[in-house]
């Protein structure tokens, strides 16, 4: 297992502060996310104004979390819903094997890495590249992409919540250094399994292994301690926000969240793509086909570390990656 930072980077509290100056510190009580809605000019360009990137940069601070609506046209996205919806339904039939996360309502689900179905407005989005070099330094490191799909109930299966929990579930910077970059497949509303998000967990005693139940490898790793859950939600709740189809989520991977029940009978497809800071030293790779090679290389916002693989290798293997806690976001000395 990689050698994992030193806890003493950062305190750990079993018990939410409640001094003066930690109020003053977090002192929104909203529980809805902030929404960025850009320009026609902003579209355009595919770059945001200095106001709204200001803006955007600030509630990740804050918040750990912000939305940008109407960046990703609809028709970039239906294709690769309808395929992903389709291999989905493939998981979903392997029954006990599927690659589910704390229940099996919900799924983790690779994309098809393969150019047929890759976008740039989705995968190498400007405007989300643009937020995370702004809150991470120059050409942030995107060496995770899968996604979650949001399952409509079986016949006979109650649809479960996911438990709150974070994914740092690992020891790691008191300051920011990964952001996940969540796009929508649909609309997302708390009918389908919109994400329930804790917004301000993110930093401070909130942001720790103190706070969490289990440990790294286990399938409920990183789950909050029911006691603070408590205790924050009459600080700051949680909100289980609508999302419209074409924006991009972008959150703080410390953030507290949890995946909801589908009660719709449509698939719900949300993909996850994480961009670490430049000096984050996470050895992760990405496992992409050979015709995207030249897509990859001839962006330059980003690194891309990957394993280039020929498209027969990389159709019959995306279904079958790890999941879950297999992967770890932890960076090595």
């Amino acid at each position: 297992m990689a050698t994992l930072l030193r806890q003493s980077a950062f305190r750990l509290a079993p018990r939410l502060p409640t001094t003066a100056s930690h109020k003053a510190r977090f002192a929104s009580t909203s529980t809805s996310p902030v929404t960025i809605k850009p320009s026609s000019q902003e579209l355009r360009s595919g770059r945001l104004g200095e106001r709204n990137l200001e803006q955007a940069i600030r509630s990740l601070h804050d918040d750990g979390l912000v939305v940008v609506s109407n960046v990703i046209a609809h028709e970039h996205l239906d294709r690769l819903n309808t395929r992903m919806v389709q291999d989905a339904r493939k998981l979903q039939a392997m029954g006990k094997d599927m690659p589910f996360n704390y229940n099996p309502g919900n799924l983790q689900q690779d994309p098809p890495p393969i150019r047929d179905y890759f976008e740039n407005t989705v995968f190498l989005n400007p405007i989300a590249n643009q937020i995370t070099t702004g809150l991470l330094g120059p050409k942030p490191k995107w060496t995770f992409c899968s996604g979650n799909s949001a399952m409509p109930p079986e016949p006979g299966r109650q649809p479960q919540r996911q438990p709150v929990h974070t994914d740092a579930d690992f020891a790691h910077p008191s300051h920011p250094f990964a952001l996940v970059v969540n796009v929508p497949l649909i609309e997302f509303t708390p009918a389908n399994g919109s994400t329930e998000v804790w917004l301000g967990t993110h930093r401070g005693e909130l942001s720790g292994l103190g706070v969490q139940d289990g440990q790294h490898g286990d399938r409920a790793s990183g789950k909050i301690k029911q006691p603070l859950l408590e205790q924050r939600s009459q600080v700051r709740g949680p909100s289980q926000p609508v999302i419209e189809k074409g924006s991009i989520v972008i959150r703080d991977l410390r953030l507290w969240h949890a995946g909801m029940p589908n009660t719709t009978e449509e698939v719900r497809v949300m993909l996850a793509m994480i961009h670490f800071a430049p000096w984050y030293r996470n050895p992760m790779r990405l496992e992409l086909a050979e015709d995207l090679q030249s897509v990859i290389e001839s962006q330059g916002e980003l690194q891309v570390p990957a394993n280039w693989v020929g498209r027969d290798q990389a159709v019959q293997s995306y279904l079958n990656r790890g999941f879950g806690n297999s992967y770890d976001f932890g960076q090595v000395e």
